[in-house]
């Protein structure tokens, strides 16, 4: 799954990066080395501009809430719960299924968090003698220093108790893709701990490659049979692990040093 990532890159960097066309200076974000459910997110898309009187998709830079409110949704509240849509299923499900077809985009990342229960915790626990196990957290990131671009759909809803004109009257959403994690070796592992995405969590969001941003986030590609080739999973050994501070698992902690690199988990032995 992905419950928590980081995403650092300064707006001006992302704009050159995915070949951004149309971005309003105005609208910032500042850099999160946390970004948790709910929160707004930098999101690469592509749509027709609204009155700019041609139907040409223009490839876009927008702030989306994290958290996916389907267009029929009576209400948002189910949002923090549609953080992520499964690789598997994203075809079939209602929540999901329309976004897929035509509404997806790119949520940029340093790479993402994932927490691993220590052996020794297990063990405390199936003694009885610890209700909550503590976990380490990892952070996972391209090998290659590259940008995490994961694969994500986006969604609008309209507040029908707002006016029209309100500024809080639509909200744009986004869910992260997830597919299997990886079971063949890092391509850069830790000296000790886990030896692949596998041995960390079964789930993690889909990573597209450079060579696939353009075809994702073209919304004339609907062909079910299309879609469904978008799906497939990144060439193995492209990323890295690392044990990062506990810190990282309280929401409230944000800084560049929740990415340090620990020599060695903090919960004990994991593997």
């Amino acid at each position: 799954m992905c419950g928590r990532y980081a995403s650092s890159r300064r707006p001006e960097d992302l704009v050159g990066l995915f070949g951004v066309e149309k971005w309003e200076p105005e609208e910032t974000l500042a850099p999160d080395w946390n970004v948790a459910p709910t929160k707004e997110v930098w999101a690469v898309l592509e749509r027709p501009l609204k009155d700019a009187g041609s139907p040409r998709p223009v490839r876009q830079l927008r702030a989306l809430k994290w958290g996916l409110v389907p267009s029929w949704a009576k209400s948002p509240e189910g949002a923090a719960r549609m953080i992520n849509a499964r690789a598997e299923t994203v075809d079939e499900k209602p929540s999901f299924k329309r976004a897929f077809q035509s509404r997806r985009c790119i949520l940029p990342a340093d790479g993402y968090y994932e927490w691993v229960t220590g052996a020794a915790e297990r063990d405390l626990e199936v003694e009885g003698k610890r209700k909550r196990t503590r976990k380490q957290p990892y952070f996972v990131t391209p090998a290659d220093g590259s940008v995490f671009a994961m694969a994500g759909l986006y969604e609008f809803w309209r507040d029908r108790t707002l006016p029209d004109g309100h500024p809080s009257a639509w909200w744009v959403t986004c869910s992260v893709v997830t597919t299997e994690a990886e079971t063949g070796p890092l391509g850069v592992a830790p000296a000790e701990g886990p030896g692949s995405l596998a041995d960390i969590h079964p789930r993690m969001p889909l990573m597209l490659t450079e060579d696939r941003w353009d075809a994702w986030l073209d919304p004339a590609r609907t062909a079910p049979e299309e879609l469904r080739g978008l799906l497939a999973p990144p060439p193995g050994g492209l990323m890295r692990a690392y044990p990062v501070a506990t810190a990282v698992s309280n929401v409230r902690n944000n800084g560049p040093e929740l990415l340090e690199e620990l020599a060695g988990p903090e919960v004990g032995t994991l593997f």
